[in-house]
Parts: C-alpha cells; structure tokens; sequence
C-alpha cells in the first residue's frame, strides 16, 4: 500500500493528502472524533476519507447539535439555527438536517448525509 496519496475530499471536493501507510500522521488522526460523530458519520454515504476541515465541522455540528432538540412544530424553528430565507423560500441548515435524523433523499442544498 502506497505511503501517501492525494484524494478529493467527498464532501467539499478539496484535495488533500491521505497517509493510508502511516496513518498516525494522516489529517484524519489529527483530530478526536466524538462517539456520535463515529456513529453519524457511519449512516452517511461518505464512503471514503473526508478532509480535516470537513471532519473538524461535522465534529462541530454534533456537538452542538448534542444540546438540541429536532423542531416538531414550525413556530419552534429558529432562523438562522434551522433554516434561512432564500428568496421567500426556506432552506433548511445542516444543523436542522443533522437534527432531523435522517436523510430524506431529496438532494437538499445542505444535506449533511452526502446526499447532494
């Protein structure tokens, strides 16, 4: 197996260096995944590496999201938090996804399952 080799990241398409050969200097070592990060990321169709800026937001984004609740009411959603306005249009976060729990597979704009 190679010691090194260059890789586009799934979700944001940057490329970065992958160290399959010497893994406790690979971006993906650089940084302490929560269980639930582990677990989400799992359920995700991100099949292959993700750069560590994108590992380092999805980390972020459970964490946060540890402290919240899923919306189950329209009044409750906060903007800003689970949607913005786009055009008079809603558009859902990934925060609001990632709440949600699962993908619906409809290619959302931030669809944090790598459904796009």
């Amino acid at each position: 197996m190679a010691n090194h080799e260059e890789k586009s990241c799934l979700r944001c398409k940057s490329l970065f260096e992958c160290k399959p050969g010497n893994i406790s200097n690979c971006n993906c070592s650089q940084i302490q995944l929560l269980p639930e990060t582990k677990e989400f990321l799992a359920n995700t169709k991100y099949s292959d590496c993700l750069c560590l800026n994108c590992l380092t937001h999805l980390n972020n984004l459970v964490k946060q999201s540890l402290k919240l609740e899923f919306p189950r009411q329209r009044q409750l959603m906060v903007e800003g938090l689970h949607y913005y306005m786009d055009n008079g249009y809603f558009v859902f976060t990934e925060m609001y996804h990632l709440l949600r729990g699962n993908c619906c597979g409809s290619g959302c704009r931030h669809c944090v399952y790598g459904n796009k």
